[in-house]
């Protein structure tokens, strides 16, 4: 059994990189995205990025930097199959999950012009904004010093195999395909 862990920036194509593990490779998904949104229901507010961000940062903050992933992560060993965890975004989860083992992250980033395309063009509730509203929001989720805030450009760093997404689909489909050869995934 191998996880898959995904970070990168915003509209940077994790989705597009679960959506082939998950088609061709047949491995289970788990979405921080996911797991946030359900939390942000449970407390009676608007479904946005803003909101993602603070009540990931507060689960964090009374739990720990890695509780969101650790989580996910047990519901992963529980499947017993291949799955891929996505949107990893503090330093505390990436290493909470390679000392876990069995773990490799991959990181995924392209052309800051062609990400905010996609984002318009996904249309999901926390992608309604502007060009500088998208790059505000990068920037305030690119670094932090505080460990259960978002740090995309540690985890970036920390990363096994980065991907640049400038290509079609099918070149990072091939480029994914390649690193799950190189570790017998």
């Amino acid at each position: 059994m191998i996880i898959i862990g995904i970070t990168g920036t915003l509209g940077a194509g994790k989705g597009t990189i679960v959506e082939f593990l998950v088609n061709e490779k047949d491995f289970t998904h788990f979405s921080v995205r996911g797991f946030i949104t359900r939390e942000i229901v449970k407390r009676g507010l608007a479904v946005n990025r803003d909101s993602m961000v603070l009540v990931a940062n507060d689960l964090r903050a009374t739990h720990s930097p890695s509780y969101i992933t650790d989580c996910l992560h047990t519901e992963a060993m529980i499947s017993g199959r291949n799955c891929v965890i996505e949107s990893i975004r503090t330093p505390g989860e990436v290493e909470s999950l390679k000392a876990k083992g069995n773990f490799y992250l991959f990181a995924v980033d392209a052309d800051a012009k062609a990400r905010y395309q996609r984002i318009k063009e996904r249309q999901s509730e926390t992608d309604q904004i502007d060009f500088e509203t998208f790059i505000a929001n990068e920037n305030r989720e690119m670094t932090s010093a505080d460990p259960n805030h978002q740090n995309l450009r540690k985890c970036i760093e920390m990363a096994d195999f980065v991907f640049d997404n400038n290509g079609s689909i099918c070149d990072l489909d091939r480029n994914v395909e390649a690193v799950l050869q190189s570790i017998g995934a």
